[in-house]
């Protein structure tokens, strides 16, 4: 069947296009989309060429979503046709077909389709938190207020963080931090930017961090401001290392420790202390959002339709100011 997708066709070119998908097979789903929610970093990175990225074009990105299942393989046994499902993986594109560990059941009617959305993305700023085996009252600080650190910062707060910093470039971003929980919001590029945090943890120094921007200049004030025998979550993708670190000073002497916390590095069947399967996490958060302590409206800036994707990817490239929670509505696309 025929279908259309956002594809990156070249570098700082994103298009709407017409293609084929398959029906499902096996234990595989067909998954009509309502939203894809576009993640800036990375899409951004792709598209860009950017280090650590597959560089190769054409490609076809969009890991977050949620659609109604159509269609199902024979071995499929947890979902049945008219299921609204969360789409782990898929891509920006009409119709996906997943295989249906790639797919959550939402199972709570009362949780719009567009807050539901953003439960994937959700989903790994808490897996970044989880690492850091966080204790009630402990300080801690998320670097970075993109999707997966407004989520890693709600999180936070949700485990007994105190005091909660939040950082980041953009005053629109730390203003919504402070809105969501964080108890203090600073700028990164401020030139007493660590004495700050230093003053808000009485001098200790951050004992958790989620370092979440990638930026190696970031990592290295994350360092900065870490506590005696603190811990750094990394969970931003770095593109480029451009600044040294005295690992003796900085890391060993210290005791600091630097958890890699990429989504892909979790248990894939059964969950334990600190380390969730993608699928408990998700429904962790999306009983979280129905009980009203997750937020997800305010952090939704615009909903666009796809066929607008050129003029919202070129903003992506060029534009610093890009609305951070940008979602895609499918719904009336054939």
């Amino acid at each position: 069947m025929k279908t259309k997708q956002i594809l990156f066709t070249a570098v700082h070119k994103a298009e709407l296009v017409e293609t084929e998908i398959e029906s499902p097979v096996g234990n595989e789903a067909l998954v009509k989309m309502e939203y894809t929610v576009v993640s800036g970093g990375t899409e951004r990175a792709c598209l860009m060429g950017m280090n650590n990225t597959s560089q190769k074009f054409p490609q076809c990105l969009g890991y977050c979503g949620i659609g109604r299942v159509e269609e199902i393989g024979p071995e499929v046994k947890s979902l049945a046709v008219g299921d609204r499902v969360l789409v782990y993986h898929g891509k920006h594109q009409v119709y996906n077909v997943r295989p249906e560990h790639k797919l959550t059941k939402v199972e709570n009617d009362d949780i719009p389709s567009v807050e539901a959305a953003f439960v994937i993305i959700a989903s790994m700023g808490l897996g970044g938190m989880r690492k850091l085996e966080l204790e009630l009252g402990e300080s801690a600080m998320v670097m970075g207020m993109g999707l997966l650190g407004i989520f890693a910062l709600q999180f936070c707060r949700l485990s007994g963080a105190y005091p909660l910093i939040a950082a980041d470039l953009n005053p629109e971003r730390r203003a919504l931090a402070l809105k969501l929980g964080a108890d203090y919001a600073f700028d990164p590029s401020a030139p007493d930017f660590v004495e700050q945090v230093k003053a808000a943890t009485k001098g200790k120094g951050v004992r958790a961090t989620v370092e979440v921007t990638g930026v190696s200049a970031a990592m290295k004030q994350a360092l900065e401001c870490a506590s005696w025998m603190g811990r750094i979550s990394l969970l931003g993708c770095t593109r480029v290392s451009d600044c040294a670190v005295d690992y003796y000073q900085q890391v060993h002497r210290p005791g600091v420790k630097l958890i890699g916390a990429h989504n892909l590095v979790r248990p894939k069947v059964e969950s334990y202390p600190h380390h969730w399967t993608h699928q408990d996490d998700c429904k962790a958060i999306l009983d979280m959002i129905a009980a009203g302590r997750v937020q997800v409206a305010p952090i939704i800036s615009r909903v666009v339709s796809p066929a607008d994707c050129t003029e919202v990817y070129n903003q992506l490239c060029d534009d610093p100011a890009f609305p951070m929670g940008t979602v895609f509505d499918w719904r009336n696309i054939q």
